[in-house]
């Protein structure tokens, strides 16, 4: 497992950080940076010298839009460095209590939004079929959304 320093620096190796002058325009074309706490900006310029990013709430406001990533006049992989950097978190057990209970509900019914008497009510009063498209309305579908979480050791991941 990946620890500290070296593991951040692994994590900004590719994807050219330090080339980042900080112009704002990834904070400014940035859809969750007006609704949340990101700062995409500071998120990078922490990223390039700071392991503890790996636990700041922000890290897990990006949507992954890639606005930020196409309008970088320098060509910095910011998503990419963001994702990367959310890997190594989780992988050492740095993971939002609503990300775990995603992960969940994934691992207990092989969907992350449950299928509950609110959300099928919804579903129908949108006139959509009481069961999403998914391991719900295909029996054996669960048994392998399970054995795949289970060959990558997903449980193991996100567990407290």
């Amino acid at each position: 497992m990946l620890k500290g320093t070296a593991s951040l620096e692994s994590a900004i190796e590719n994807f050219d950080i330090l080339k980042c002058m900080q112009c704002g325009i990834c904070s400014g074309s940035c859809p969750s940076g007006r609704h949340t706490v990101l700062n995409i900006r500071r998120l990078v310029r922490r990223a390039s010298h700071d392991p503890a990013v790996m636990e700041d709430e922000s890290l897990w406001m990006c949507t992954t839009c890639y606005n930020c990533q196409e309008r970088c006049p320098r060509s910095v992989r910011i998503v990419d460095a963001v994702l990367r950097i959310r890997e190594i978190a989780v992988h050492q057990g740095i993971i939002l209590d609503s990300h775990r209970k995603v992960a969940s509900l994934l691992l207990e019914t092989g969907h992350a939004v449950p299928i509950n008497e609110e959300n099928t009510e919804r579903r129908k009063q949108l006139g959509l079929s009481e069961l999403p498209p998914t391991v719900h309305s295909v029996p054996d579908a669960l048994m392998e959304v399970k054995k795949l979480l289970k060959s990558c050791d997903f449980e193991e991941i996100v567990e407290d």
